[in-house]
């Protein structure tokens, strides 16, 4: 395995049982430390005030019987048989299905797509475009712009579900867990000791989140696995005991007497039921760190069959005992023996601090991949480990996520409105999903429209009944999920749609490249030593900010690169292939274009790593550009009439590793080769000195040296004017990288046309300008050093 990409580029066909059985074993700690604390609130938030606990025990018995199905149906059919195998690349999660959808169907609205990306390794098809037969889903997604602007809006509102359950989940678990305190505490002293001691909990939880969870991400599994045999113990225990007939309450016409019995109270208590599946999509979201198999397989004989114990023990007490005068003792440590309270108690403490860790590094991750769609203002991410890839941290979500469940503890104060609030979250972030994966199955399976129609009406109607009990709380803590989803959903939208139409200004007025290319003959214009990384969000063109920087300072540097970073709807995009080069004019001018491609997992790499490979890549394409043709200065006659623009989309994949294999593949449809690593690029101290002999560009000693070493078929007699013209294009690049790096970046300040509408000015001068004025720069997302930055004031009108 790779631990620069991570467990989701490995293949899962080569892990072997042993493999599968650690991985399993790993996943308990990730994925299911949500999931498995739900019995400490499923119950007592059914039975909150909707229902009362009878002793014909019709309640109970109907309880369980939702609880198993629900079980079943959603974690063990919908998921780990079929959602699981929507994999994309060994990702999974909401923008796992919109990427997948995406690379089938032409949906993006994202407007720098190329070609070139459809090239990538990661961005594979279920079948070849060319066999594959277009349905009517296809065509009608692609021909009206709506329904691909209400397909990104579904993603969002799924984003902003994920968000809020990452608020609501850390409060209700580590409430639920620490009532437990109750039954040791007389009435008046129980308020002032379970709100405090939660709200220490939580700050000392978010405290920690800077450190990573490497460090401790080892106590995790044994954790989850300890809370799993004792509640399936405790469970057992209960039903031995008190109750071995309980089993009978599985029959789902339990469900019907239920309803029957308790009629719309009854509906109205799905929503404390639902609970019980919390924490099932962490399944599908962290796939990409374990393997299908592995995910499978802890939940099919461990976790799957711990919870159905945990709940029918809960039952089986319950149902030898009535003696309830409130809501609040029905819950899990009712049915806890004296005994072992205080273990239980302190092994529910911290599982509950595990489950919401889970929840807490899939809001990072979730923010993180959002800001890949230009759908969330930029935040500063950072990578707290070295070896694992995708364990981020973003300081200003992580504090704020820490307010709000304080907050949402503070203000609420007990678990059924924390449920109502949470339940409404999981459910939603589920219809997403349902919703999606009916579209995979039509668009990258190619399965029968029918097939999916099913899909969609059998899990959806299960969804949508349980959607419905808990809208219905509305008043009693489901607002809070709307209300954050509404406000995030402002967020994402304004964002976006200004940011797309930022893009569409720059492309209506980029300067062409004839302009650029006469720049040297004015009088006037000077290039100074180093080298210019002009930021753009263009893949082609000379951008506005450009020519606005050297109208008014007349000079520009040696070595000028158009850099753009862009995002592929994939999840990883190898080092290999994340560079594509090309030139901007003539060789003489020593002016190129890099893009640099992520996907949606993928991490930026900090400064340095960034400026050291991108002049290794150009110094790779400039000698492999003169090794075999991709730029003009090696054409033949009759492709050198080519317009610039033409020219222009003539880029290259350099790797940017130079232990890789690097590989060259020439957009309009010729090369495709391997080339050995030519470039060697070395920083010594001041008394380190060049060596002779070599073929390269020396520096001064008391400077850091970069040393380009030419393949000999390139500086061959035979080859010696083209040999001197790839020595000199080298020295350039090394005496421009020895001067120094300038990053060239936009500052931009947006206002509307004179006559916009009054929604327009709202979302554009007063939103969009307060965000761009309160989240971070660009500066900062691409970890440019303050230093080396030069901004570039820009007013864009839109």
């Amino acid at each position: 395995m790779d631990l620069e990409f991570g467990r989701g580029l490995r293949s899962p066909k080569t892990d072997s049982w042993k493999t599968t059985l650690l991985l399993a074993y790993q996943s308990l700690g990730v994925v299911y430390g949500d999931l498995s604390i739900s019995p400490l609130y499923v119950y007592k938030s059914t039975f909150a005030e909707d229902i009362q606990h009878s002793e014909t025990n019709e309640e109970i018995f109907g309880v369980l019987s939702f609880v198993f199905w629900t079980l079943t149906l959603i974690p063990l059919i919908k998921y780990v048989s079929i959602v699981l195998r929507a994999d994309d690349n060994g990702e999974g999660g909401t923008f796992a299905l919109y990427s997948l959808i995406c690379r089938h169907a032409n949906v993006s609205l994202l407007p720098n797509r190329q070609i070139a990306d459809e090239e990538l390794s990661t961005y594979k098809l279920e079948c070849p475009p060319e066999i594959t037969n277009k349905s009517r889903i296809k065509v009608w997604l692609e021909k009206h712009r709506k329904l691909r602007i209400a397909l990104l809006i579904m993603v969002m509102i799924g984003t902003c579900m994920v968000i809020g359950d990452g608020v609501l989940t850390p409060a209700i678990s580590v409430f639920s867990a620490v009532s437990g305190l109750e039954f040791s505490l007389s009435k008046d002293h129980r308020e002032y000791a379970v709100i405090p001691i939660t709200c220490v909990i939580l700050v000392f939880l978010f405290a920690l989140q800077h450190y990573g969870t490497h460090r401790v991400g080892f106590l995790f599994a044994p954790i989850v696995l300890a809370w799993l045999f004792c509640m399936s113990a405790v469970g057992l225990y209960n039903i031995i005991h008190w109750n071995p007939h309980v089993y009978q309450a599985l029959n789902p016409y339990y469900m019907f007497k239920f309803l029957k019995k308790t009629r719309k109270y009854g509906w109205m208590s799905l929503g404390g039921i639902l609970l019980c599946m919390t924490g099932s999509e962490a399944m599908f979201a962290d796939l990409g760190h374990f393997s299908y198999s592995a995910i499978q397989l802890a939940f099919t004989c461990l976790v799957y069959p711990a919870l159905i114990l945990a709940y029918m023990g809960q039952a089986a007490y319950l149902s030898k005992h009535h003696d309830f005068y409130s809501s609040s003792q029905v819950g899990f440590y009712i049915a806890v023996p004296d005994k072992i309270r205080w273990p239980v108690l302190v092994l529910a403490i911290l599982a509950s601090v595990v489950g919401s860790q889970a929840i807490i590094s899939g809001t990072f991750s979730i923010i993180n991949q959002s800001q890949s769609l230009s759908c969330f203002p930029r935040v500063k991410v950072v990578h707290t480990s070295e070896k694992i890839h995708g364990q981020i941290y973003i300081p200003e979500i992580n504090w704020l996520l820490m307010i709000l469940c304080i907050a949402v503890t503070v203000g609420f104060r007990d678990t059924k409105h924390m449920g109502n609030a949470s339940g409404l979250a999981v459910i939603t972030v589920m219809l997403v999903t349902t919703f999606l994966t009916s579209l995979v199955i039509v668009l990258c399976w190619h399965r029968p429209p029918l097939l999916a129609f099913a899909f969609l009406l059998f899990f959806g109607s299960i969804e949508a009944l349980y959607f419905s009990a808990s809208l219905i709380k509305f008043l009693e803590g489901a607002w809070l999920p709307i209300l954050l989803a509404l406000i995030l959903m402002a967020v994402m939208l304004i964002w976006h749609y200004t940011t797309i139409k930022k893009y569409e200004f720059d492309l209506h007025n980029k300067v062409t490249l004839e302009w650029l290319l006469a720049l040297g003959d004015k009088l006037g214009m000077v290039r100074v030593p180093g080298i210019g990384l002009v930021y753009t969000d263009l893949t082609s063109g000379v951008p506005a900010n450009f020519s606005r920087f050297v109208t008014n300072l007349p000079a520009f540097h040696q070595v000028l690169v158009f850099v753009c970073v862009k995002s592929v709807p994939v999840p990883y995009v190898f080092p290999a292939e994340r560079y594509l080069i090309g030139r901007v004019g003539p060789p003489g001018h020593r002016s190129y274009r890099c893009i640099v491609r992520y996907g949606y997992r993928d991490v930026h790499q900090d400064v340095d790593s960034f400026e050291t490979e991108l002049v290794e890549t150009l110094a790779t394409f400039i000698k492999l550009d003169a090794s075999y043709p991709c730029s003009e200065a090696s054409e033949p006659p009759e492709q050198q009439e080519l317009e610039p623009s033409e020219r222009e989309r003539r880029l290259t994949v350099i790797a940017s590793n130079p232990l890789r294999r690097r590989a060259s593949y020439d957009l309009q449809g010729s090369v495709g080769h391997s080339a050995a690593s030519t470039v060697e690029m070395r920083a010594a101290a001041a008394a380190a000195g060049a060596g002779d002999g070599d073929d390269a560009a020396e520096i001064s000693p008391a400077r850091k040296q970069v040393r380009f070493f030419i393949d000999s078929h390139v500086a061959s007699p035979d080859a010696a004017d083209g040999g001197k013209r790839v020595a000199e294009e080298l020295a350039a690049l090394a005496a421009a990288r020895e001067s120094g790096t300038a990053f060239i970046l936009g500052h931009s300040h947006v206002q509307c046309k004179p006559g916009s509408s009054v929604l327009k000015r709202l979302a554009v001068d007063v939103g969009y300008n307060f965000l761009r004025r309160n989240c971070r720069g660009p500066d900062v997302a691409l970890r440019v050093p303050p230093a080396s930055l030069l901004e570039v004031g820009m007013v864009y009108v839109l």
